[in-house]
């Protein structure tokens, strides 16, 4: 039924129109006009076409700043991507991209806007009036964590979950992730292997917890070299120093598939062939290390999923309802390292 292009039955002036009375007309719910008016995609284009049609020949303005003054809310979640960007390690690796797209794909979805900064833009007034923060890495020592928490607002984070119980963590099963690479290995006969990775970071921590508890199992230590940081070059840095004391390494499992490129590179350089004479495994489950030459064996973690997992829990927190931590599974993908 098409409605009419006067104002309502009671005869009110469309500037006193209610969400209510727009629901009555087109014979669906409040909240249904209300996600139709944002562009929701929780609603079908048809009925939101419907609805902006009766909004607009009732000439109903919908009021975002309004509601939020309501709700004493900006409706705006910031997400804080705890690493530094560089030319070897940017931000639109999977890491954070993937995780920004799920988390995007849901918070827009109920109404929220995502303001994206970095944790070296601190606690920015715009940060800081969020109604919730989302943190990408939990940080060396987790330094990151700790300075976004005293930012005072609901937090949830991405990162190693075994490591808290006061803060709300998502993160993959970063231990079974270590030992499906250490039951690569032995299943190869590799008896020297290395772990590549800094374990200041909690992640990392619990890749060499799986990775080492496994191999202790059968009386195996791996070396565990200083690696500076999380790029190709710091990855090749390391494994040339190892070779020059340790040239009988023949396995090699890295925190990030670029230390694990990066090692290859370096193992490349020093005469070792991968995989004859050393296996290597990475962690992520990158396109680069899948396209790499030769491609990368890496453990899966499923980004977009735990960036949807992540908004969701972070709306909760802000409406005032309890979230607990969770985990994801992750598998280990064999490809020609």
């Amino acid at each position: 039924m098409r409605p009419p292009k006067t104002g309502p039955a009671d005869g009110r002036k469309s500037d006193s129109l209610t969400m209510a009375d727009l629901a009555k007309v087109a014979g669906v719910s409040a909240i249904t006009v209300s996600r139709a008016l944002r562009d929701s995609p929780l609603v079908n284009p048809e009925t939101r076409a419907r609805i902006a049609e009766i909004a607009r020949q009732y000439g109903y303005a919908f009021n975002v700043s309004a509601r939020n003054l309501r709700l004493r809310r900006s409706m705006t979640v910031a997400v804080v991507v705890e690493m530094k960007p560089t030319l070897e390690r940017q931000m639109s690796g999977p890491y954070p991209l993937d995780l920004l797209g799920g988390i995007t794909q849901e918070l827009t979805s109920s109404g929220y806007s995502v303001l994206l900064t970095s944790l070296q833009g601190g606690a920015l007034s715009h940060v800081q009036a969020a109604d919730g923060v989302i943190l990408l890495g939990q940080g060396a020592h987790e330094d990151a964590m700790h300075e976004v928490q005293g930012w005072g607002r609901p937090m949830v984070v991405w990162g190693a979950v075994s490591r808290h119980e006061s803060h709300v963590v998502v993160g993959s099963d970063n231990r079974r992730g270590g030992a499906l690479a250490a039951e690569r290995f032995l299943a190869l006969g590799r008896s020297r292997p290395v772990f590549l990775g800094d374990p200041a970071h909690a992640e990392f921590a619990e890749r060499l917890e799986g990775f080492a508890g496994t191999l202790s199992k059968y009386g195996i230590t791996p070396f565990t070299p200083m690696v500076s940081s999380f790029t190709v070059t710091a990855g090749a840095e390391a494994v040339h120093a190892l070779l020059a004391q340790h040239p009988q390494i023949d396995a090699l499992f890295a925190a990030s598939d670029l230390l694990a490129i990066g090692a290859i590179r370096a193992l490349i350089e020093h005469g070792r062939r991968v995989p004859d004479d050393v296996s290597v495994i990475g962690y992520d489950d990158t396109p680069l290390g899948a396209t790499y030459v030769p491609p990368l064996s890496s453990v899966h973690q499923n980004f977009i999923d735990a960036g949807v997992l992540l908004a969701r829990k972070i709306r909760t927190l802000i409406e005032g309802q309890p979230a607990t931590s969770e985990t994801l599974p992750t598998h280990l993908v064999l490809r020609a390292t």
